[in-house]
């Protein structure tokens, strides 16, 4: 901001200026006090109780998996996954569930609608079959229908999966079975089922890592504590939250896989590798996937939340549970393998993490009773406000380059300035993998490993920079969209589409990528451009950057 000073700005425009400078350093500090607190935080193991012989019928645990019946195929893998989860997790105490509903749709019922109800039904009772128990059925199936939502004026079912869990929270302590148009299975032992395994589609549960998740969850230093002042968990967990890594076939899916998803990263969406909140705060981030208390779960959400206004439900029940992250407990996943399956899927949890603003505020809504006093803790209102801070980063950085380049001289500072925020922690993450050598490794081998990774980081920087414009006009619309759902229009706030849809129906040819990607090279044309006109030598460092940015399309396709 001194630069910016010395070269003649000041007032507003050097306040304006100092928001984005803002934005875009805190990319770089976030990043490095995160990575410093793993380094310097001493991990805390949450104790568990110890039931690899079998989890205790009082304990007795239902893994669910939201889902959205849309096609043969799908109803197809559904059950295969759910199959290969129970044959990991074989406990008598263990069950296993679709909790399932249709797309959206302007009609209540459509012509396919009743042959994939049907399949899935066929399927589970297969299953059921093939592993008869003793006295309980291990597979179930719950399938809500459409409703009708005068809001959104469309049949869907009600509040997505929020809607969906938040329902079968209630049948299971003898709320009304009307929600589900259709259960399968012994619903008998249902009533007994202590906690609740929720995984995404895509989730894959490892050789008894149920039984880990029950066992930490029934540790007795664990267990939930509401109070009733706060009207939210002080101590203990409702939730626990285990790491979520790739899978192996997942990254090998495509180059895109491979280079985000075969190594870690600081992300609280898709790969829970860093444990700051849990070593430095003693509580985690919640992101759909782990282990929940029914009974506390009931307790704290029942009439807590407006209809019809949040869509990404999984960090404000973490933060009103308290959410622990169970490090040592570890499961699966698939990684987008196309950019714009992963864009799309990033522009929903921007809306949905911009439609949790008023939780920033004193005073929050609620069901029925208008507003009511915001119960969060500093520590939450810090999560939610850095998913708002960081949808906004990409918009400061590109801003910054533009600004450095035209309005603000010397280009070689603003330029260095930009590149080092976004460069500076995979240095130091690659400095520090060289310097941190394994005792049972060849002195070869470790080189050859941290350079590898240090090559990978260095990839994801340039990737960072190349598709830096369209970032921001991704994250822009996202917070405009929603921002005018929310004060205006009011609908379409629960705008959302399954991922594994969205992955399988992007195949962009080159000319698609341009046409989606136009932002890019219509910014590095008009950059010239204006040079061109204003009679201005164009400043040699920018001119790679303009080039990536114009031949962007293509190098993302």
């Amino acid at each position: 901001m001194e630069k910016a000073y010395d070269e003649g700005l000041n007032g507003l425009p050097l306040e304006l200026l100092g928001i984005l400078f803002f934005l875009a350093a805190s990319h770089l500090s976030v990043a490095l006090v995160n990575w410093l607190s793993t380094l310097l935080a001493m991990p805390q193991r949450l104790p568990r109780m110890d039931y690899s012989e079998g989890i205790p019928p009082e304990l007795r645990t239902l893994v669910v998996v939201p889902a959205m019946l849309t096609s043969t195929q799908s109803v197809q893998e559904l059950i295969e996954s759910l199959e290969v989860r129970f044959l990991a997790n074989q406990d008598d105490n263990l069950h296993f569930s679709l909790l399932t509903d249709f797309q959206d749709s302007d009609q209540e019922n459509l012509p396919e609608d009743e042959p994939l109800v049907q399949l899935a039904r066929k399927k589970i009772e297969e299953l059921n079959e093939k592993y008869k128990g003793l006295n309980n059925d291990t597979f179930f199936l719950f399938h809500r229908p459409r409703q009708w939502n005068p809001r959104e004026r469309i049949w869907m079912g009600y509040e997505r999966k929020r809607g969906k869990l938040e329902e079968l929270n209630s049948m299971l302590r003898g709320g009304s079975k009307d929600r589900f148009s259709l259960v399968i299975g012994k619903t008998e032992v249902l009533p007994f089922v202590k906690y609740i395994i929720t995984l995404d589609t895509d989730t894959q549960l490892p050789r008894d890592s149920a039984r880990q998740l029950v066992g930490t969850m029934a540790h007795p230093l664990n267990r939930a504590l509401y109070d009733e002042n706060k009207k939210r968990i002080s101590e203990g967990y409702a939730i626990l939250q285990p790491r979520v890594a790739v899978s192996l076939p997942g990254t090998n899916r495509s180059r895109y896989a491979r280079l985000y998803g075969s190594e870690p990263g600081i992300d609280p969406y898709t790969r829970t590798v860093s444990d700051v909140y849990q070593d430095v705060f003693g509580e985690g981030s919640f992101i759909g996937k782990g282990i929940y208390d029914v009974d506390v779960f009931e307790r704290v959400f029942t009439g807590r939340f407006p209809e019809n206004q949040i869509l990404s439900h999984d960090l404000i029940e973490g933060c009103y549970t308290r959410s622990g992250l169970l490090s040592d407990v570890q499961l699966y996943e698939e990684y987008p393998s196309r950019y714009f399956a992963d864009v799309n899927r990033r522009h929903r949890w921007i809306r949905g993490d911009w439609q949790l603003v008023r939780w920033l505020l004193p005073v929050v809504p609620s069901l029925n009773t208008g507003l009511q006093r915001n119960p969060l803790s500093w520590l939450s209102l810090w999560k939610i406000f850095d998913n708002l801070r960081r949808s906004l980063s990409p918009l400061a950085l590109t801003l910054l380059l533009l600004l450095g380049w035209t309005v603000l001289s010397q280009a070689w500072f603003w330029t260095l300035a930009v590149i080092g925020i976004v460069l500076i922690p995979s240095v130091f993450i690659s400095i520090f993998d060289v310097l941190q050598k394994p005792a049972d490794m060849l002195i070869r081998q470790h080189l050859a490993a941290a350079v590898r990774s240090a090559g990978m980081n260095f990839v994801q920087v340039a990737f960072t920079i190349i598709t830096l414009p369209y970032e921001a006009l991704v994250s822009q619309d996202a917070i405009i969209r929603t921002i005018w759902r929310m004060v205006i229009s009011h609908k379409r706030l629960l705008e959302w589409n399954p991922s594994n849809a969205i992955d399988r129906n992007n195949h962009f040819n080159i000319l698609g990528s341009f046409r989606t990607m136009w932002i890019s090279p219509i910014i590095a044309i008009s950059t010239i451009i204006y040079f061109v006109y204003s009679n201005q030598s164009l400043p040699a460092v920018m001119l790679p950057i303009l080039f990536l940015w114009a031949v962007s399309p293509a190098i993302t396709w």
